[in-house]
This record gives C-alpha cells, structure tokens and sequence, in this order.
C-alpha cells in the first residue's frame, strides 16, 4: 500500500461493496479507526441488486462503528444518452470531493487494484492511445489515493477470504456486451497464457510510462513560457519561428499540453488531429479546423489557436 497523505488527517472511503472496496475499508479501518467516513454510490443501474449494495455498505460501516454517508443517483436519467460509464465516474468523484470537503477528511481513498490498473492499459490499448494513456490510473490524484494499485485481486480475495468477511458481487461486471469485461474474463487470462505475470507488467509499464510523462509535461510547461506570446482574445498565438525545426513529439505535446490546460474538449481528438495540428505548427498546412469548434491557423511568423 502507498502511505497516507497529511498523517492522520480524516479519510474518506470510497464503497461499492465488492471485494476490493471492502478489503480497502477494512485494512484502513484498523490503521484509522477513528477518521474515516463510509461513501456510497446508488447509481440505481440494478434495481433491487443496487439497493441490497447500499443497504450492505450501510450493515458494514454500522459494524466497524464508522458513520456512512450515502447519495442515491439515477445515473441513467442523468447521462441522457451520454456515456453511462462516464458520467456514473463524474457523479461519483463530485460525490467523494463535497464529502471531503464537508467532512474535513485530507484525502479520498479507492479500492483499485492491479487488475484494475491492468484492465485499464489494455483498454486504453485496443481504442488507441499514446504515452499520456499508458500512464493507467494513477496511484495519487490531487487527493485522491489508490491504496491497492500495486496489489493483487487474487491477494484481496485472499485478505478477505482470512477475515471471514462477504462482500457484494456485481452481476454486471459479467456482462460480456461491456469491453471491459471481456478484457478482463477472455483477453487477459488469455494472455496470462503467454506471460503469467502479465498483469504485474503491465503496472510496471504504467509506472514507466507515468516517469516519461512527467518529464514530458514538465518540458511542455518550460517550453510554453518560450513560445506562448500575447492573446488575441480567447485564441492563443504562438511563435512559429520556435516550432517549425522542432521534434514533431516535441510540438505535439507542448500543443497537448496547451490544448488541456484551455479546457478544449480532447475526447474527440484522434491521431490524425494530433498530426495535422503539428503540420500547421510546423507549416505543412495553413488552416486546420478540429471538434468542438477549434480551430488553428498559420499567419506569417505564428500560430492562431482557438475558437
């Protein structure tokens, strides 16, 4: 397990009541028994199987004597034709975060494990993804904390298995329409065929990935203050004269870099936008339009980006 951030300061748990939140809940609890606050999701996706989570999550906390704050969401009502999974994520975290806050707790504690970390790799993978996505979920996020990442699913089980303790399986978790669980029942036992322990190394690759990055991104950052110059309105203006000799990997991921510190949705960028944005850079092109209304121009000795 990774150490807790700010010593003893309250906690907040993160339980859906399966089998990695509850080991994660119970190993904190006999190191901070007396700072930590129970939080549950009803996201109301399983009917009567979703209620008997909550009421399990509510049974559990009750037992450890820790108090248990719970917020039911119709997540399917709320995503209104959106991504089910991605806004069930967003209402969850802004959930743990206003918790936190009311709760006074210094950090936010999730149950995700190595296969978890494993899953998530291959995932990015088959979709497409660059060095940013090898990185997998991080171990700490702002005050976010992964106690678990670096352990094993079959060790939790273990854990548990020795604290006599039950928790709660998810019956969609063996829905084989959702990718991940396909990844996680049919690729990765098929690949444990050709490296057993492959799931150990793709965390080792997430790791490795995460230390390029932030050599990366730290790059991005000093090289912005060099190329950046005064706005024109809400479009920023850079200095070709700086970009057009650079590495191509260089420029793409200082305009990576400058793209999300805007806030200019990157959902939506593929491969080819990367590219294509780099050869205005760079001045193969002189006008490229992107999603979300984004566009980049080349005029003279800089480069026009924005809405």
């Amino acid at each position: 397990m990774v150490a807790l951030p700010n010593g003893k300061a309250p906690g907040v748990v993160a339980v859906s009541g399966g089998a990695d939140s509850v080991a994660l809940l119970c190993i904190l609890q006999t190191l901070y028994p007396a700072s930590l606050t129970v939080a549950h999701i009803n996201h109301q996706l399983r009917g009567e199987e979703s209620d008997g989570d909550e009421a399990f999550v509510r049974e559990l906390a009750a037992k450890l004597a820790l108090p248990c704050r719970v917020k039911v969401v119709n997540v399917a009502a709320m995503a209104s034709g959106e991504n089910l999974e991605a806004t069930a994520r967003k209402v969850r975290y802004e959930f743990f975060s206003e918790l936190a806050v009311e709760v006074g707790a210094g950090w936010i504690a999730t149950g995700h494990t190595a296969d978890d970390q494993a899953e998530t790799i291959l995932h990015r993978l088959i979709r497409g993804t660059g060095l940013q996505g090898l990185r997998g979920i991080a171990h700490q996020q702002s005050v976010i904390i992964r106690p678990l990442l670096a352990v094993a699913r079959a060790d939790v089980l273990e854990h548990l298995a020795s604290l006599n303790q039950p928790f709660r399986e998810d019956s969609s978790n063996a829905d084989p329409r959702f990718t991940r669980n396909r990844i996680r029942h049919e690729l990765v036992p098929l690949l444990k065929t050709f490296n057993p322990a492959i799931v150990s190394t793709l965390g080792q690759i997430a790791s490795q990935a995460a230390e390029a990055f932030e050599l990366v991104e730290a790059d991005s950052k000093r090289w912005a203050k060099e190329v950046e110059l005064p706005r024109a309105g809400d479009r920023l203006i850079l200095d070709a004269t700086k970009l057009v000799d650079a590495h191509p990997y260089r420029v793409r991921e200082l305009l990576r870099f400058l793209w999300q510190r805007e806030g200019w949705p990157t959902t939506d960028m593929t491969a080819d936008h990367w590219t294509r944005l780099v050869a205005v850079a760079h001045g193969n092109l002189t006008a490229v339009d992107f999603p979300e209304g984004i566009s980049a121009r080349r005029a003279g000795k800089v480069v026009q980006i924005g809405r």
